[in-house]
């Protein structure tokens, strides 16, 4: 399934391929929220040049226009 999400003034798509929980959705946004307020800089840095997401289980594969930048997030 793929929606599409508003982040930081960008629409991201996401892909979900196995979702454990309806709420998947809210815990993503919730927690890219925190991660680009609170995260490291590899964390900002793959969020400002994010370009999609995956949803597998109860982990968010981050996408960004480079891929050593590409991180996986816990989403639980």
């Amino acid at each position: 399934m793929k929606t599409i999400i508003h982040f930081q003034n960008k629409l991201v798509p996401v892909y979900v391929i196995n979702a454990t929980s309806p709420k998947s959705f809210k815990l993503l946004l919730a927690t890219l929220e925190t991660k680009f307020a609170t995260g490291k800089s590899a964390m900002k840095k793959c969020l400002a040049s994010l370009i999609s997401i995956e949803i597998d289980g109860g982990e968010a594969i981050l996408h960004s226009f480079r891929e050593e930048d590409s991180l996986a997030l816990s989403l639980y």
